[in-house]
């Protein structure tokens, strides 16, 4: 989604009528995208200033196109400037320029990683080129133009304001690699700037690319689960950008380290859900296979799933066995047996391991015991059940026991969206409409997302239906408001879920672990534990009657759950009824954002889904 777009004359006039950052702030209201605060508004006024200047000479044709805030297909992530036109072997040309307003930087020893002052302090940061890059490897990614019609991006970066005496720190050997794909234009460096804009845009395309990128077919979003063979091999197949790309390098160098000095390190990344968790979980196994690391979860369905997929990818049963672990394999592991121990998911862990949680002392502290560094990946806000017992501050306690450096903080924070179509504003907009906290999306989110609320179960079964027939990425999935009666009794005619209009269903299949990826299992539906870890393209949510609507309220109802269900085990003897509030919503937040395209949802209690159907409405959603 390009925010403006232009000839060089237009957006000149627009720069100097002192207009240009109003266009752009319009423009991204008018979208429904959020923009910052004042700070990005005179950035805008800046910046945009500084690029007039370059482009403004003669030797380049005013009627060249240029676009500014090109919001990235799939993510929140924004590109600030292009130009786009031909070049002189007559090839589609595209030059991306990442605008910084910085004044100095400092190298660091993590690779593309750079720390500034930002937000008043000093934060680590992906390098200007690296930015610049990886926005234009994801358009490459999503975008089905730049490569059927040979459109050629070339990315770079503008720091406008930067000075000579830092240039070493950005211009360092460390990042040469980087550099040279993507160079580095510092204050003194207009001209070599405006050079290569010239090397790359000679003439006019009179709008035509700029054209194909914003309007070009979208390629689907890659899931985890499909690509999880190539990347195990070595290949890339998620470009890691912006606080994804500090996490990784940063972990990577601590672990290098700790094969140095033999010191002991816990790292603890906090991100919600479609932050990229697990992405970055998995580029590191990838990464780090040939020494001794293990990819850790208490949940078996994504181990599964990617057991099943390796499998099928000819990789060798006892090296996958060696790659995914449960959380309770650690119990007698001696100290330091492992290089890196990578737990995703780790607010699922449990206190105690073993079917009847009677085995080992405290999963967390085996687990840091176990390696010379352990990597939790954490988002509090996704316990489901009263046995997670995974938070920041049991990480934090064990690790110091256990002479541990803890690492944690700003520079170990994913908070951008890939998943929900790249929305960050639909999770926000999802915990003010369950009521979880307020926040300043209660009329809607950015970004083209297919929410639906639907009175008939059955229709959304069927629309659903349509979509599974496409890539099988398509499942319903429910909360435990009902018994698995059909468990025991596979072959018969016995159905857990009835809902109106004669909706019948079975739970997920009990013979099969890879529920999620099965080709025979759409028609079943899943639950947390089967769907947690994992994601679909399209997901239909049927919320019980542990979630209803009274009196301008959403109230839950643990009284509602099915009596096999042991998410909420003890409660009643603890009497913590906050707890059960918040597994309940937990649980539905977190399904109803296991869909990367779309989310369907039937609401048992009619208040609920007329509630849910009217804010959904009036929201500025699929602006």
């Amino acid at each position: 989604m390009i925010v403006y777009s232009g000839t060089i004359k237009s957006f000149g006039d627009d720069v100097d009528r002192g207009v240009i950052a109003e266009h752009v702030k319009e423009a991204l209201e008018q979208r429904n995208i959020s923009h910052g605060n004042e700070s990005e508004y005179r950035s805008w006024e800046q910046s945009l200033l500084y690029m007039k200047n370059v482009l403004d000479v003669p030797d380049i044709p005013s009627d060249l196109h240029v676009a500014i805030e090109y919001q990235i297909p799939a993510t929140s992530k924004r590109v600030d400037f292009i130009v786009s036109g031909i070049g002189g072997d007559e090839k589609s040309n595209v030059v991306i320029i990442e605008l910084k307003q910085w004044e100095k930087a400092q190298r660091t020893s993590r690779e593309d990683i750079v720390t500034t002052y930002l937000a008043g302090a000093y934060r680590a940061v992906t390098h200007p080129s690296y930015q610049a890059y990886s926005y234009a490897k994801m358009i490459e990614h999503y975008n089905e133009s730049a490569q059927e019609k040979d459109i050629h991006l070339y990315p770079c970066c503008y720091l406008h304001n930067y000075r000579e005496a830092f240039r070493d720190e950005i211009e360092n050997e460390l990042y040469q690699e980087i550099v040279q794909i993507a160079p580095v234009h510092l204050k003194k460096d207009t001209i070599k700037l405006r050079a290569f804009i010239q090397k790359h845009i000679q003439k006019t395309d009179h709008g035509k690319l700029l054209y194909l990128i914003d309007h070009g077919r979208i390629r689907p979003s890659k899931a985890l689960q499909d690509t999880i063979v190539s990347m195990i091999r070595g290949n890339q197949e998620f470009v890691m950008i912006d606080e994804q790309k500090v996490v990784y390098s940063t972990i990577k160098r601590l672990i290098a380290m700790a094969q140095e000095t033999n010191h002991k390190h816990t790292i603890i990344i906090e991100g919600g859900p479609g932050t990229g968790k697990s992405v970055v979980a998995i580029n590191l196994l990838a990464e780090f296979k040939d020494l001794v690391v293990n990819y850790v979860t208490k949940n078996a369905a994504p181990r599964n799933v990617y057991f099943s997929k390796l499998r099928a990818g000819k990789f060798k049963m006892n090296y996958i066995k060696n790659l995914f672990k449960s959380s309770g394999a650690f119990v007698d592991t001696p100290k330091n047996a492992f290089d890196c121990l990578i737990v995703d998911e780790a607010h699922r862990l449990n206190e105690k391991s073993g079917l009847y949680q009677n085995s080992g002392e405290n999963q967390i502290k085996e687990i840091i015991n176990a390696a010379k560094v352990s990597v939790f990946f954490i988002d509090e806000d996704q316990i489901v059940t009263t046995k997670d017992f995974g938070s920041v501050n049991e990480i934090v306690r064990q690790a110091e026991l256990l002479g541990s450096k803890v690492h944690h903080g700003e520079d170990y924070r994913l908070t951008s969206q890939f998943r929900c179509n790249g929305s960050d504003g639909y999770i926000a907009f999802l915990d003010d409409l369950l009521e979880i906290r307020t926040t300043a999306n209660q009329d809607g989110f950015e970004m083209d997302y297919d929410l639906r609320v639907f009175d008939d179960p059955v229709l959304m079964r069927d629309t659903l239906r349509e979509f599974n027939a496409k890539s099988n990425k398509a499942r319903m999935i429910a909360s435990y408001c009902y018994e698995w009666q059909s468990k025991n009794r596979p072959g018969d005619d016995v159905f857990d879920i009835e809902l109106s209009n004669g909706f019948k269903a079975k739970w997920n299949f009990g013979h099969t672990q890879t529920w999620a990826i099965d080709e025979d299992s759409f028609e079943q539906v899943g639950c947390i534990h089967t769907s947690q870890g994992l994601e679909f393209d399209y997901v239909g949510i049927i919320i019980g009657k542990d979630l209803i609507y009274r009196d301008g309220k959403i109230i839950t109802d643990m009284n509602e759950r099915a009596k096999t269900d042991h998410s909420l085990k003890g409660i009643k003897t603890t009497k913590d009824y906050g707890l059960a509030d918040r597994i309940i919503k937990n649980t539905y937040k977190t399904l109803l954002t296991r869909g990367q395209k779309g989310c369907f949802i039937y609401c048992e209690d009619k208040a609920l889904r007329a509630y849910l159907a009217k804010r959904i409405s009036t929201s500025s959603i699929g602006v």
